[in-house]
């Protein structure tokens, strides 16, 4: 005779975990979920700023002419598609990834894996002063920003050419996108399921090309007005966008260098 319904509920939840390596994570409570919204928000906003996702969005604003809106918008709606797959196939192997780094960790005492946290987050500094001093040293070339900039104003306006565009850009700097491959990380530790996680990164990709879509609101409600705007951001990414990486690894290794400290000191 089966258990009755009461049971058999009762008996799913305690179920055992999935698999023999299989590390189960607590899901994500509410206090949780809006840090973890939050903490997605912020690192969407600086991939926001990459080459793919604002400057060359900005360069075809900057394009003669009226703002053809339909040629932006297939621009970074394959660049947001794009994300999103890879999202979904890293968060496929995170589960894996995830517990053999535990696994591995766990062999280690703790003041040692401090230690060790510390040199990482100092050799990632240092890591990030020399890409910035190799992007000082190529200024003043004509270098691949001016490159690309001329194969964007000179592109055909189909739309195969403008994905092929986005795909390039995408495929150009997705390893270096480390914001991206962060929150693809905290997506997949908080075990939040599959409907939400693909949520997640869809929310994420849209916050990656909002700045875009906001210039191309306001470029097509007030072309002369916006101009400069434009100008000046043109200017300043073309400048600092082969820097971005540097400053983008120092944060992170700040960051990782002080929680060592703060671990060392405080906890022994």
């Amino acid at each position: 005779m089966p258990p009755p319904r009461r049971d058999r509920r009762r008996l799913r939840r305690h179920r055992a975990p999935r698999g023999p390596g299989h590390v189960r994570r607590a899901p994500v409570q509410a206090g949780g979920g809006v840090t973890l919204a939050l903490a997605l928000a912020g690192l969407g906003l600086i991939d926001s700023t990459s080459f793919g996702t604002l400057l060359i969005p900005v360069w075809l604003l900057l394009a003669p002419g009226r703002p053809r809106v339909g040629r932006i918008a297939v621009y970074l709606a394959t660049v947001a598609v794009f994300y999103f797959c890879v999202g979904v196939l890293l968060t496929l192997g995170a589960d894996a990834v995830l517990t053999a780094a535990q696994s591995a960790v766990a062999a280690y005492p703790p003041t040692t894996l401090k230690v060790a946290q510390l040199v990482l987050g100092l050799a990632i500094i240092a890591l990030s002063y020399w890409l910035e001093a190799k992007a000082r040293r190529r200024e003043g070339g004509p270098g691949k920003i001016q490159r690309w900039r001329a194969r964007v104003m000179m592109g055909d306006g189909g739309v195969g050419g403008l994905m092929n565009l986005a795909l390039l850009a995408a495929l150009v700097e997705v390893a270096t996108m480390l914001p991206y491959l962060a929150a693809v990380g905290l997506i997949a530790n908080a075990d939040l399921g599959w409907g939400l996680t693909g949520a997640s990164l869809a929310g994420y990709c849209l916050v990656m090309i909002l700045p875009a879509i906001v210039l191309t609101i306001a470029r097509r409600a007030a072309h002369r007005t916006v101009e400069p705007l434009l100008q000046r951001v043109n200017d300043w990414l073309t400048r600092n966008t082969p820097k971005i990486l540097g400053w983008t690894l120092g944060g992170i290794g700040i960051s990782v260098t002080l929680n060592a400290v703060l671990r060392i000191f405080l906890e022994g």
